[in-house]
């Protein structure tokens, strides 16, 4: 699935519109996930309604605010504008983590003939191998939410983000199938590690005191003795 956009410049829908145009770039944003091509125009009426719905489900799977652990998901808006202003009039309608190409690139219309797609509007999912999970989705969306992905994750057999422990899955390079495993096992002897040191500091602590408090009992005492001496020589 990455191969299909190697060799292409994907962009970002934030402020900056950022471009994606290396092969670590776009490995890193497109490897290991589910990938939605959404196909749609800004002069459809439907797609205008469709993407108030789109939007809500993309954002309850990629936001934090909404989800601890984003989703393996992304989603690359494919215009088929007849403008370059439609297209960016369309784009301000969508999330900010939506990719998008270019409106002058013609490989918008090539993966349009590529997947046969004759209406909008239209969401393509694909596994991460590049087989086609869907050939539209926009049905399965506006029915089930956000819960459709679970279907399409146990059909795609990706591993699930939240066992990888708190860590940014973007930039893990997970080797095998057993690397979260492993690393459940270093970060358990890691913490069996904290605590030995916290428990032999602990101890240090308290030997510390209570050095302190026999320094302070001997001074109390000689200060005692030393006041009796005092007052019988008077």
């Amino acid at each position: 699935m990455v191969d299909l956009f190697l060799n292409q410049v994907l962009v970002e829908n934030n402020w900056d519109q950022d471009e994606l145009n290396t092969e670590r770039e776009i490995t890193g944003i497109l490897e290991n996930r589910i990938l939605m091509l959404f196909f749609a125009s800004a002069e459809c009426e439907k797609c205008q309604k469709f993407v108030t719905v789109l939007n809500d489900f993309f954002k309850r799977l990629k936001d934090p605010f909404f989800i601890e652990y984003p989703k393996l998901l992304a989603l690359i808006y494919i215009s088929l504008d007849q403008s370059e202003k439609q297209q960016e009039r369309f784009l301000k309608e969508l999330h900010k983590k939506v990719l998008f190409l270019g409106f002058e690139d013609p490989y918008r219309k090539e993966l349009q003939t590529m997947f046969k797609v004759k209406d909008v509007p239209t969401v393509l999912v694909l596994r991460p191998d590049g087989s086609v999970l869907s050939p539209n989705a926009v049905q399965d969306i506006c029915l089930y939410g956000s819960d459709c992905f679970q279907n399409w994750q146990e059909s795609a057999e990706l591993v699930e983000r939240s066992f990888m422990l708190n860590e940014e899955f973007d930039k893990l390079n997970l080797r095998s199938a057993t690397d979260p495993i492993r690393r459940l096992k270093y970060k358990t002897e890691d913490d069996k590690r904290r605590k030995r040191w916290w428990k032999l500091l602990g101890k240090a602590k308290e030997e510390e005191e209570e050095e302190e408090e026999e320094k302070e009992e001997d001074w109390d005492k000689k200060s005692s003795d030393g006041d009796k001496g005092r007052w019988r020589i008077r």
